[in-house]
């Protein structure tokens, strides 16, 4: 999906839960949009700040949880570094993680649907959500760890 659609999307979305549509608030949604990668609430913030310096963390932090409550960001939790968000690919899916670097890559290829089902039929449990981190080198870490 194009960035401006996705853009005009969550902006459409926002307005469905009356939701007002700051310039500060489309500056949260594009620097998402811009990440390179998973970024944390702290890099949306760094950026929306050179824009509108009066901008507050707040502000940042309250956004992001607004879009994670409708379904709009899904939220990566690591301790102790902090949590990362995926604007791109809210739905649940793997995450590649570079242990050396800490750079997250989407793993879209890897079909996750028959274990979701396989799960949902054990005995009395209701699969609400589901995570998969799989850990390992990226190959600027790997090509950097033979120098």
């Amino acid at each position: 999906m194009k960035q401006q659609t996705r853009l005009h999307q969550l902006i459409q979305r926002l307005r469905e839960h009356e939701c007002r549509i700051t310039p500060q608030r489309v500056a949260i949604l594009q620097a998402l949009l811009d990440a390179k990668g998973h970024p944390s609430v702290e890099e949306i913030y760094e950026q929306v700040r050179q824009a509108f310096p009066m901008t507050s963390l707040a502000t940042v932090y309250k956004t992001v949880a607004l879009l994670k409550e409708m379904g709009e960001i899904l939220e990566l939790e690591f301790e102790p570094e902090g949590n990362r968000y995926d604007v791109h690919h809210p739905e649940p899916h793997p995450h590649l993680i570079c242990t050396r670097c800490g750079r997250i890559f989407d793993g879209q290829a890897i079909p996750l649907d028959t274990l979701r089902t396989a799960m949902a039929v054990l005995p009395r449990f209701a699969v609400s959500g589901y995570r998969l981190d799989i850990y390992g080198l990226c190959p600027e870490c790997q090509h950097n760890s033979l120098d």
